[in-house]
């Protein structure tokens, strides 16, 4: 065999040695699922600042990467999730992915305009009083076209009576300077933070349940604005 032809095999062979003795590590997936003990210990507040920091990594492409087949085996015999999110029926608005959470962390609700009616308030009473869960978080977005179907005044088989339970949040929004109408953005954001915090008042109101325990510091009720643009979360007062 020639040499030239014989100095690359060498190398080649040195290279698979080398390799095989140092095989690239591929990085462990998170397949850890919250049990019961970790959900108990948990604050409100603790969970607020977990579901900000999520979000922070969202934003910034740094997700948790998870082994999502090994936490649906290991959330089967029971859930323990940390808070329920009230959010619009958006497809643009993955609830666990904006906070970075995995199976078994989150109760989600989602109906167009994220506003409440018995079933959500029910289901949100179920969650916290029953399952444990810390914090109701409700989520309004950018662009939401629930919003500017109720701003547009849509009339359309019963999209209109959905509609009727987001009109409060346009009448509170009058005083708004400038064009009141679905194309002009920032008043369709004017409108959807105030139907976030009518939906806030509506929890309150409507659920004396989710009301004490809020009172007693055992859950707390909060609200935020997601923008579309840039995966980044708002959070009302």
């Amino acid at each position: 065999m020639k040499l030239n032809t014989l100095i690359p095999l060498c190398l080649l062979a040195i290279a698979a040695i080398i390799i095989a003795r140092n095989p690239k590590e591929e990085p462990l997936l998170d397949s850890h699922v919250t049990t019961a003990e970790e959900q108990a210990k948990l604050t409100p507040d603790e969970v607020l600042k977990q579901f900000k920091d999520g979000n922070q990594r969202f934003h910034a492409g740094k997700e948790t990467r998870r082994n999502h087949s090994e936490q649906v085996r290991k959330s089967a015999p029971g859930q323990f999730p940390k808070a329920m999110v009230l959010s619009c029926l958006d497809s643009r608005v993955p609830v666990e992915d904006v906070f970075d959470q995995g199976i078994g962390d989150v109760f989600v609700g989602r109906v167009a305009g994220n506003f409440v009616n018995e079933d959500l308030l029910g289901s949100m009473e179920f969650a916290c009083k029953v399952a444990g869960a810390k914090m109701i978080l409700v989520m309004g977005h950018q662009h939401c076209g629930a919003i500017k179907g109720a701003i547009d005044d849509v009339k359309l088989g019963n999209i209109t009576a959905m509609l009727a339970k987001i009109k409060p949040a346009v009448a509170a929004s009058q005083g708004f300077e400038g064009e009141k109408k679905p194309t002009n953005t920032e008043f369709v954001k004017r409108v959807a933070v105030n139907n976030v915090k009518n939906t806030l008042g509506q929890i309150r109101e409507k659920s004396p349940i989710l009301k004490e325990m809020e009172e007693k510091g055992q859950i707390k009720i909060v609200g935020a604005f997601y923008r579309l643009t840039d995966g980044t979360l708002e959070f009302i007062e």
